[in-house]
């Protein structure tokens, strides 16, 4: 049944004109082996990554993989609804039959896009790795192929790598491909076009469909990615009966960004309004959300995992371009778009991220451990031209600040502001040890370290 579509699938694919698209600064782990598992929130690029992929590895000057040894395709397909595992060994036969010389000779490239909706791929995946001389690229949709499942259904095989929406950087490139952004050494000039740009992203967020649009049009089409993800990736998924409560828990975290939450304050919350949910219910919910990339839930950052557990934590939306959705102030808040930015940012740079407070109960908005064991402390403020802003900003920032978790000396110790006006005036009152920048400069910068 499935040969005829194979064939179709498989000459689609070698004739395929690769797409231009704004290249992302995603970089996967290069290891021999290893099966790659692309996985992010709905629409945040994941397709587009692998069509990247796939031109790199055409261009490469040594091992390269022309497009004829390439294959693409997207699971998505209605034509294979009632596609299983067993069936796609069929798939990979069409492919080589197209280029006999290259098998077991030459590597080949296999993208495969929203593979988890084809019940049994895993063992299809570890199989081919085993058999043939290939690499394999998977994608999957939100928490369609979380992490752990990864880990567990490929026995190892796995690595992952996370597209996010668009950084600052990839916004820049999208927007003004023509245009070359330098890493430092602004003109005023440069300055002021730069920061007229960053309060668009801010504002605008940076899923790659909606980038430029009015806000007329750019808010239906990102609440349609929420409720997609509410209703495909958690209440099909998981059978959740209790839609409401979900519901009002999405509301609840996505109004107030970078606040503190308690799921045992909300289920009190709940509870007075006379809306029964228990509360393990609302546990499963957050952590539902996290899986598919809707939010991050940051703890508090101390040793005793008890501690953490019963701390409120943070909470940010995937992008700022989501605030507004979901903000009933209607004033906007650059505060709240900004700590976000910067909170996806971390994420971006592998940071394992916490909020930090100090013994005598001031809070320090990021506290970040990168890949290398490089520390950092982080205080997000759009606006310090207030110099008691500005004084409490610093304070936990104090070298003498003694924290409830272990930060060396050597941690980095950072306030990212909203100009670079602000960030100048505001260093001259820093403590030692302490760099004060703007967050559009901080995120042009390359590199996995926060400095």
């Amino acid at each position: 049944m499935f040969s005829l579509i194979f064939e179709q699938l498989v000459g689609l694919s070698a004739a395929m004109e690769r797409p231009r698209l704004t290249r992302r600064d995603v970089v996967w782990p290069d290891v021999p082996g290893k099966i790659q598992a692309v996985t992010g929130m709905r629409r945040a690029g994941k397709t587009s990554f692998l069509f990247q992929t796939m031109s790199d590895f055409a261009a490469r000057s040594q091992k390269s993989i022309p497009a004829e040894g390439q294959l693409y395709v997207n699971f998505e397909d209605e034509r294979l609804r009632e596609l299983d595992g067993a069936q796609l060994g069929e798939l990979v036969e069409v492919f080589y039959r197209r280029v006999p010389q290259r098998r077991g000779k030459q590597e080949c490239l296999l993208c495969l896009d929203e593979i988890q909706l084809v019940p049994g791929w895993e063992s299809f995946v570890r199989r081919l790795m085993d058999t043939e001389k290939v690499r394999v690229f998977v994608s999957g949709s939100s928490s369609r192929m979380l992490s752990r499942e990864v880990a567990s259904s490929l026995r190892g095989r796995g690595m992952e790598t996370v597209v996010w929406p668009f950084s600052f950087r990839e916004y820049l490139r999208h927007r003004f491909p023509d245009r070359t952004v330098k890493e430092a050494f602004w003109t005023p000039g440069e300055v002021s076009w730069l920061e007229a740009q960053f309060d668009d992203y801010l504002s605008q967020g940076g899923f790659p469909e909606t980038v430029g649009l009015s806000p007329m049009h750019r808010r239906p089409i990102l609440q349609g990615y929420v409720d997609a993800c509410l209703f495909r990736d958690i209440v099909e998924r998981h059978q959740v009966t209790n839609v409401e409560a979900l519901r009002r828990l999405v509301r609840q975290l996505l109004a107030s960004p970078g606040s503190l939450f308690s799921v045992h304050k909300f289920w009190n919350d709940l509870k007075s309004q006379g809306f029964p949910v228990a509360k393990e219910t609302l546990h499963d919910y957050l952590a539902h959300l996290q899986d598919a990339f809707l939010l991050l839930a940051i703890p508090l950052e101390t040793s005793s995992e008890r501690q953490r557990q019963v701390n409120p934590r943070k909470v940010y939306p995937c992008d700022p371009g989501l605030i507004p959705i979901f903000d009933r102030s209607g004033k906007g808040n650059t505060g709240h778009a900004l700590e976000t930015a910067v909170a996806i940012e971390l994420k971006r740079r592998g940071a394992e991220l916490g909020y930090a407070r100090t013994e005598d109960d001031h809070e320090v908005d990021f506290s970040a451990i990168f890949a290398d064991g490089s520390r950092a402390l982080i205080q997000v403020a759009a606006n310090v031209s207030d110099p008691d802003t500005l004084a409490r900003e610093l304070l936990p920032l104090q070298p003498k600040a003694k924290f409830l978790s272990h930060h060396t000396k050597s941690s980095e110790r950072l306030l990212l502001t909203g100009t670079m006006h602000s960030a100048v005036t505001a260093q001259k009152s820093a403590p030692p040890h302490v760099n004060v920048l703007p967050a559009w400069a901080w995120m042009l910068k390359t590199g996995s370290t926060p400095g």
